[in-house]
């Protein structure tokens, strides 16, 4: 006999709960002596699992799974609005034939309506088991609709983490069907002569242009962080062709988004030896082996690999050991004021002679007066980026225009 095609749905991220939901849950299922307790959310034709307390796995599922309502027992829920005890879904005939019973495995089931402050129905709260429970009575219904009374304020709150997500992830959705954030231009200028040498793609974002990172944290939050930043990169990628060939581009990627498809969007790309990716996330990732396999690739297909926000402190010497990247940056938080700070300095100074016995060079990021300017000089900085040395444009061709900065800088 053929196995019923899954109930499951698309799983869907979700909102991380009060501690205290699972622990209710939990006393629900051990006062009913079932394996799993549970609550969903109704949206649309799916239920969407959001809080589990027991053996999930065993039954296939985790919070973010989804219930198909054609295939699910919760729709008699809703249909009656009360409590529904079955002790033994293979005798009950409510649930005897149904799909859900055989492919997830289910026993018994126990499940009741939870409503919100408004008292429509927010989802439903529930128990599976995998062998039949007969020891399930009829007033066991109640102890159910007691917590989920208990609950009301929990879910209040899981509602309105959802509608906000939801509204977030639906602005996410649109500016990447629109291809994603504006991207402007900042020039990478070799210090030794003013000539542009680099630019770096970077985002801009519908009412702000200076929180960037805010933007992509956000998309992250509702799991759209990666196709953000591919969407951004895609479209950076087209002005390749605008630049000269002694130029190179800069594209900013997390860990998450080299391992989840960077490479195969820049394997047919013509031009990836005049690529630079810059890693963006703030963490140790050269201990992952599965991103570091990933930017072993990006290397293979000619690009060259740089370390953003080095000096910043979540870095340290160890990951550029391990990662040796061709291009180390120097975080504006070391270059601003270093003029007039040792301290600066000396951490400067440091990273320049570390990148060079790793076999890379340093840009210094955040150049903003000639004081900087002279003082990234004297370290032995090679390259630079700032307003000082070229302002974010609008174009890749504006961006390469000449340095002017450095004709008057005293030698």
């Amino acid at each position: 006999m053929a196995r019923p095609a899954s109930p499951l749905g698309p799983p869907i991220e979700v909102v991380e709960p009060d501690p205290a939901v699972a622990d209710l849950l939990g006393v629900l299922r051990r006062h009913l002596g079932m394996d799993l307790a549970w609550l969903g959310r109704v949206e649309g034709n799916l239920l969407v699992l959001q809080v589990v307390n027991g053996d999930a796995a065993g039954f296939g599922i985790a919070p973010g799974s989804t219930i198909r309502r054609e295939a699910a027992l919760y729709a008699q829920v809703l249909a009656h609005n009360q409590p529904v005890i079955i002790p033994d879904t293979h005798r009950d005939p409510r649930t005897a034939g149904a799909g859900t019973v055989q492919v997830l495995g289910i026993g018994a089931y126990v499940a009741t309506p939870v409503y919100d402050n408004d008292n429509d129905i927010y989802g439903i709260l529930g128990c599976l088991a995998h062998q039949p429970r007969p020891e399930l009575r009829e007033r066991d219904g109640r102890f159910l609709s007691l917590l989920a009374a208990f609950l009301s304020d929990a879910v209040i709150d899981l509602h309105r983490v959802w509608e906000t997500r939801s509204r977030v992830s639906r602005v996410i959705n649109d500016l990447i069907d629109a291809g994603g954030p504006q991207i402007v231009f900042q020039p990478v200028v070799d210090l030794s002569d003013g000539g542009v040498v680099g630019v770096e793609a970077l985002s801009r974002f519908p009412g702000s242009t200076d929180d960037p990172e805010g933007w992509y944290a956000v998309a992250s939050s509702v799991g759209l962080g990666t196709d953000l930043e591919l969407t951004a990169i895609r479209r950076a990628l087209t002005v390749m062709s605008e630049l000269p060939r002694s130029v190179t581009l800069a594209v900013n990627a997390s860990p998450a988004t080299i391992t989840s498809g960077l490479v195969g969007l820049l394997a047919p790309f013509p031009a990836c030896e005049r690529l630079i990716v810059e890693i963006t996330e703030h963490e140790y990732f050269s201990a992952d082996p599965v991103v570091m396999r990933g930017i072993h690739a990006l290397r293979a297909l000619g690009a060259q690999i740089a370390v953003d926000d080095i000096g910043t402190g979540y870095a340290g010497l160890e990951q550029l050991i391990h990662l040796r990247p061709e291009i180390v940056k120097l975080d504006y938080l070391i270059t601003h004021g270093m003029d007039g700070d040792p301290a600066r300095r000396a951490v400067a100074a440091a990273i320049v002679d570390v990148a060079a016995e790793i076999g890379g060079c340093v840009i210094a990021e955040g150049i903003e007066n000639t004081a900087e300017l002279r003082v990234a000089i004297d370290a032995g900085i090679d390259f630079g980026q700032g307003y000082l040395l070229g302002a974010p444009a609008r174009t890749a061709r504006a961006a390469c225009a000449p340095a002017v900065a450095l004709a008057n800088h005293p030698d």
